[in-house]
C-alpha cells in the first residue's frame, strides 16, 4: 500500500466535538505528567544534579515542556531556579527546509544570563520523528556558545529517523506509520486547555 508523507508533527489537526483533535489518545494527562517526572529524574541522575543543567525549549510545544521538567527538578533540588533553568531555542534560521518555505515566522531565542558556555544543554521537544529538527537546533547551539555536552529530551519518539539522532531521554516510544500524524496537545499552547498524545489519520 503507498504511503503519502504527513505534515510536521505539531500540525494542527482538524478538531473533535469536544475541541481535541480527533484521532486514538495514547497518552492522557496524567500518562503526560508521570513521563515527565520520570525524565526530570533521569536528567538528575544522569548529570549527578542540575548545577551545570539548561534545559531549552523548542517552539512551540518543547518550551512549555522544558518549564514543567525545570519546576519538577526545582523540586528535587531546591536549589535550583527554574527561571535559570530553562531557555528557549528558535531554530527557524537553521532548518534545511527554509528554501521550501521562506515565509515561516521567525521566534526568539532566550538563554539565561549565564549562556551555555560549559552547561549541560538539554534540548526538549514534544515529538521526535525524522530529527531534521534537532539537526538545525544543534548548529544553532553552536552559534551560541561551547556547552560540555548536549543532550535530547522528547515526550513522544515515534521512529522514522532521517538523521543519526537518538533522544537521551523519552517519555514514550510509539511505533508509527508514516501516513499517521502525532499531535500533542498541552494545556500551555492548545484551546481545549488540557494535556493528550493523539495519533491521527492512517490505515486504522
Amino acid at each position: 500500500m503507498t504511503r503519502s508523507p504527513v505534515p510536521a508533527d505539531n500540525a494542527p489537526a482538524s478538531p473533535g466535538s469536544a475541541g481535541r483533535p480527533e484521532g486514538t489518545v495514547v497518552l492522557g494527562e496524567a500518562d503526560i505528567s508521570r513521563a515527565l517526572t520520570r525524565i526530570a529524574h533521569e536528567i538528575l541522575e544522569r548529570n549527578r544534579g542540575a548545577a551545570d543543567v539548561l534545559l531549552l525549549g523548542i517552539p512551540t510545544r518543547g518550551v512549555p515542556l522544558a518549564q514543567r521538567l525545570a519546576r519538577r527538578i526545582a523540586e528535587v533540588e531546591p536549589q535550583a531556579d527554574p527561571a535559570t533553568l530553562v531557555g528557549r531555542l528558535d531554530v527557524t534560521m537553521y532548518r534545511d527546509d527554509l528554501r521550501n518555505n521562506p515565509t515561516r515566522t521567525i521566534g526568539r531565542t532566550d538563554v539565561p544570563a549565564g549562556g551555555i558556555d560549559g552547561k549541560v544543554v538539554v534540548l526538549v521537544d514534544d515529538v521526535l520523528y525524522s530529527g531534521r529538527t534537532i539537526r538545525a537546533a544543534l548548529d544553532a547551539i553552536v552559534d551560541l556558545g561551547r556547552p560540555r555536552a548536549v543532550q535530547l529530551a522528547c515526550l513522544v519518539d515515534r521512529g522514522h529517523r532521517e538523521l543519526p539522532i537518538r533522544p537521551d531521554f523519552v517519555g514514550k516510544n510509539l511505533p508509527t506509520a508514516t501516513d499517521e500524524r502525532v499531535l500533542v496537545r498541552l494545556a500551555e499552547t492548545d484551546r481545549d486547555n488540557a494535556d493528550c498524545v493523539v495519533i491521527a489519520g492512517g490505515a486504522r
